[in-house]
């Protein structure tokens, strides 16, 4: 795997962006990521979280598009199945996923301004720097590339994850009945079924083995990024979930972990 590209304006943001990822990794420990339930008005106005989500995750496809159209090999074969890959992924994240949220009617407290920014930096840093990778700087894409090894485990293993995200997300997503939403009650249900018969946060298990699929596919350090910003959040977020879901339901399942099936 390529440690850096030569690349000097390439290199600088990389450099940036995986010591960042290190300071997310200890600072989410002491304060977990304020969003959901998690929120607190100290990080700026609040913001209805399907707009929240929204913003956050554009420019992860905005940037990407931006750098990617500008590469000499954007018609290349495998640059375009990343290209694919990329835009099913945040068609499902970035726009159906807070379009299809079922939010209370007038709740404003789940993302703040300083959350939303947060994301707007590492979600603008995560498409630049794979769509630059992926279009012009890497040196290992050939056709041959679709039948490496790397490719194909990482292929495999990204789709799996993606139809797991999408099942957890349609089942919490069903917790709330639409007359709740509508009458602005906010109520909290144990989800049961699929992936949540062994762990309290599928989708953050998924999010996780998908971004190590994709890292393997593309074999490059902005894959390291993504995997080690996405571990640094959700993995202190899983365990401090798992405990609000312990104190809040007396008959939560003992058998569910945080976040690896039988583990941890």
């Amino acid at each position: 795997m390529p440690t850096y590209t030569g690349d000097a304006t390439y290199d600088l943001v990389l450099s940036i962006a995986l010591g960042f990822a290190l300071f997310v990794a200890v600072a989410a420990w002491f304060v977990p990521s304020p969003y959901g339930r998690f929120a607190s008005p100290r990080f700026g106005v609040a913001l209805d979280p399907r707009l929240g989500w929204f913003l956050m995750e554009l420019p992860a496809t905005l940037s990407f598009l931006y750098f990617y159209t500008r590469g000499p090999n954007r018609g290349a074969l495998v640059p375009l199945v990343f290209l694919g890959m990329w835009l099913l992924h945040y068609g499902n994240r970035g726009f159906y996923f807070p379009l299809s949220m079922r939010v209370p009617k007038g709740q404003r407290s789940s993302f703040g301004l300083l959350v939303v920014g947060t994301g707007v930096l590492v979600t603008s840093m995560h498409g630049y720097l794979h769509a630059d990778f992926i279009s012009r700087l890497g040196p290992h894409y050939g056709p041959e590339w679709l039948h490496d090894p790397r490719f194909l485990v990482g292929f495999v293993i990204y789709y799996i994850s993606f139809g797991a995200t999408l099942h957890s997300d349609s089942i919490l997503r069903n917790l709330r009945t639409r007359e709740e939403v509508q009458s602005g009650e906010r109520v909290y249900r144990i989800p049961r079924g699929g992936l949540f018969r062994w762990v309290t946060n599928p989708s953050y298990l998924a999010e996780l083995t998908g971004w190590a699929g994709f890292a393997l596919c593309t074999w490059s350090l902005a894959g390291v990024f993504i995997f080690a910003i996405s571990a640094a959040n959700l993995v202190p977020r899983a365990f401090a979930t798992h405990t609000w879901y312990r104190e809040k339901f007396p008959d939560y399942p003992t058998e569910r972990r945080a976040l690896i099936p039988f583990i941890l």
